[in-house]
């Protein structure tokens, strides 16, 4: 069977498609692996995209049980990863707007709103040295966040599969079921409009710019932005985009924005929550039993 995208999982691993003959003929196992290989992607996607980790969560477990819903739709004449991943972004770009979408309206409210933003020192108070870097990190990360909201949802989309985990446009145009044409350019004006906030503002991308993230970690805190206490990017266990990116550290081009591009695919690829052992919980009902003969 042709295959039009890229696999994330290991070479050995069985194929999507097996896995859905398995799962189709009652093979719980099947149908858990082959949720299980999609769920992290499929979440940080959303998290990018909605920027809340609750949120996030609810519309990947929404997305898996449409995908399990539907398996016997998917007749392989796309990849299997094609097709979920299409059902997947329908159900993200329609959701009703996140908490951080409607606190955000565009460059020039973000902008205004880092300006107002005081520059501070974060001071002892914030516990140890290493404690005050991971916070700084947090606030440097939930900063370019901050950014990609600055784009209406379907762009800000188009960004983080062309540009920071580094579909084609062939395979990005599939998954969204838009052209080729379109999908290019919706990815080029996000990364001209990115990179035109960012030149002007960022310390990361020119340290002549005023803007310093250890500067506005304070304010970061103080306004719910970061939270101490749950640090959404940050932590001990991650692994980076660049690691199972399909592309490797291959890019687009040679544009001003790659500088920004850099900072967005360095950021970590967050571990999801067990969302399918949630689903299988659902599917557990009397509603859902026979579904695919889930023990």
């Amino acid at each position: 069977m042709k295959r039009t995208t890229r696999h994330i999982c290991h070479q050995g691993e069985a194929a999507d498609e097996h896995l859905v003959a398995l799962a189709l003929a009652g093979d719980s196992a099947a149908l858990n692996r082959l949720l299980r290989r999609h769920q992290a992607w499929l979440y940080n996607v959303a998290l990018r995209v909605l920027q809340q980790p609750q949120d996030a969560e609810e519309a990947t477990q929404e997305s898996l049980l449409k995908i399990v819903t539907h398996l016997s739709a998917f007749r392989g004449d796309s990849a299997f990863r094609t097709w979920a991943y299409r059902i997947a972004f329908n159900l993200l770009l329609e959701r009703k707007r996140s908490r951080p979408e409607l606190l955000v309206h565009g460059f020039d409210c973000y902008a205004d709103y880092l300006a107002k933003a005081a520059d501070e020192d974060l001071g002892a108070g914030y516990g140890s040295e290493p404690e005050r870097r991971l916070l700084v990190e947090e606030a440097r990360l939930g900063c370019m966040m901050g950014m990609l909201l600055c784009l209406e949802r379907g762009q800000r989309l188009v960004f983080v599969l062309g540009e920071i985990f580094e579909l084609s446009d062939t395979v990005g145009s599939q998954v969204l079921d838009i052209g080729k044409d379109n999908f290019r350019q919706r990815l080029s004006r996000a990364r001209q409009e990115l990179s035109a906030f960012m030149q002007g503002r960022c310390g990361l991308v020119d340290p002549r710019n005023p803007c310093r993230c250890a500067r506005k970690t304070r304010a970061f805190v103080r306004d719910g932005v970061v939270d101490p206490a749950h640090l959404v990017f940050v932590g001990a266990h991650y692994a980076r985009i660049r690691d199972i990116s399909a592309q490797g550290h291959e890019t687009f081009g040679r544009l001003v924005a790659d500088a920004n591009t850099a900072l967005y695919r360095d950021h970590p690829f967050v571990d999801a929550p067990d969302l399918v052992a949630r689903l299988r919980r659902t599917l557990a009902g009397d509603g859902f039993r026979s579904l695919l003969q889930l023990n």
